[in-house]
């Protein structure tokens, strides 16, 4: 990939870098919208008691890795419909786009029942106050609810970005945003005639906003004249089950990596519970605002997983190594910039989540350890996404379990708690593994990606020769 983005005219690289920019923003301001959502609930159920916050806090975890997980099942709509959009298929993807929904509805509909099925057990588990259990499974029964919507918003999500129609996806997003607020307000405090449901009624928030998002884009679509040529809505579809193979194929593996990512920080936060409110807190607000600029990175793949696969499904192997390496160009050079500002401002940022001298102090220090993973966690991430452009998501799997589960946390325990290797370092040596763990990713899956881009690249230019 560097030899071609030395060969190309910088011209070529600076319109390219703008084409994926473009496709990119407007879904890192929907994601951004996305986390928003999160961080209003905790403050709005905060705000209610502490036993509120305890619950909204419990149950969105819970919520939060089905639904992360569920997504990249779903991921796996993009990288198929950018292929028959760049094979110019285009009575193709309509039919895609109507299974890639029915797809997203059972998905849906088995994360509910997962969900729902999961809150005796996690009574059992929990052993909390009564008062408690109970707005976490109302939360819960909520967010359940909505599932399907939001797997059903997430095939559109893919079908409208992978025709290169972003802006749509960021609107609606930031008018589900704007929504969730009152409809919050409402639900906590049993406002207009609904029932008064506490931190709990955050969740049920949560469900009629993905049954808005789903609804509202499925309603533009239909209506706007750029996705009419490729007849979503031209005709009813019945399911299809041989194509959820192929998309389960792809989604699988993806999923289960979004998973492992999400466990690892779960996983994290059960184990330095015993260290203290202290480090607990720190912890929780790095990770916070980690998360949000991992935002950039994240877009940039979704993009890339767009402009690879159209590249790849028309066929140009070169064009598509090229796309990807002007990418990772783009995404170290954000991810230079993240650092440095993190680097600079980091006991300002503190300053933000909180007034304790001692917060500030381990969170400012932990935020050295986030500014030097800036650039492995962007590399490994937008990797990633090229690879899924090439429907490649086996191998990236494997990487992510072995890196994130392997060394990422059984390298933080024994670094953290445990004096086999040097004196227990306690939150740091935590850290200290995600750096290393997100370095050995970013190794592996860009030599990954750069081996394959190669190999294909070779493999159709001798079969045109022949």
């Amino acid at each position: 990939m560097l030899q071609e983005l030395k060969s190309a005219a910088p011209g070529a690289i600076a319109g390219e870098a703008r084409q994926i920019v473009r496709l990119a923003l407007p879904m890192m301001i929907a994601q951004v919208a996305q986390v928003a959502t999160g961080f209003v609930d905790t403050v709005m159920a905060g705000r209610v008691s502490t036993d509120d916050l305890a619950a909204v806090s419990l149950g969105a975890s819970i919520f939060i890795t089905v639904y992360v997980t569920l997504m990249g099942v779903v991921t796996s709509l993009n990288p198929v419909l950018s292929h028959q959009l760049g094979a110019g298929e285009k009575e193709q993807i309509g039919e895609t786009g109507r299974q890639g929904m029915w797809f997203g509805l059972f998905v849906g509909l088995l994360g509910a029942a997962a969900m729902l099925l999961a809150e005796h057990p996690l009574r059992l588990w929990l052993q909390l106050p009564t008062d408690v259990e109970d707005k976490v499974m109302l939360f819960i029964t909520g967010t359940a609810v909505g599932m399907p919507a939001a797997m059903v918003h997430r095939a559109l999500h893919a079908y409208a970005s992978s025709l290169n129609r972003p802006k749509v996806i960021m609107v609606v997003s930031l008018i589900a945003l704007a929504l969730n607020i009152p409809l919050n307000y409402a639900l906590i405090h049993g406002l207009y005639g609904l029932p008064r449901l506490g931190g709990a009624g955050c969740g049920w928030a949560t469900g009629i906003v993905f049954w808005f998002n789903c609804l509202t884009l499925l309603a533009y679509i239909c209506w706007h004249h750029h996705f009419r040529p490729y007849g979503l809505t031209s005709r009813m579809s019945w399911p299809d089950w041989k194509r959820y193979g192929a998309f389960l194929k792809l989604g699988l593996p993806i999923g289960l990596s979004f998973f492992v990512e999400v466990s690892l920080f779960s996983f994290i936060a059960l184990l330095i519970a015993k260290l203290g409110m202290t480090v607990v807190a720190s912890h929780q607000s790095v990770l916070n605002f980690s998360s949000i600029i991992y935002m950039l990175p994240q877009s940039i793949s979704t993009a890339l997983t767009v402009r690879v696969g159209q590249r790849a499904g028309a066929g140009d192997y070169h064009q598509a190594r090229f796309v990807a390496g002007v990418g990772l160009l783009v995404g170290l050079v954000t991810a230079l910039c993240t650092m440095l500002l993190v680097l600079w401002l980091r006991s300002d940022i503190m300053a933000i989540y909180s007034p304790d001298p001692k917060v500030i102090a381990m969170g400012s220090s932990l935020l050295l350890f986030a500014a030097v993973f800036q650039l492995t966690d962007a590399a490994q991430t937008i990797a990633s996404g090229a690879l899924r452009g090439y429907k490649l998501t086996t191998i990236p799997m494997v990487i992510h379990i072995t890196a994130f589960w392997g060394i990422g946390l059984g390298l933080g325990i024994t670094l953290g708690l445990t004096d086999w290797l040097v004196s227990p370092m306690g939150i740091y040596g935590f850290w200290l593994a995600l750096v290393i763990s997100l370095s050995i990713a970013a190794l592996l899956l860009v030599s990954y990606l750069a081996r394959e881009s190669r190999l294909r690249l070779l493999r159709h230019n001798t079969l045109q020769e022949s």
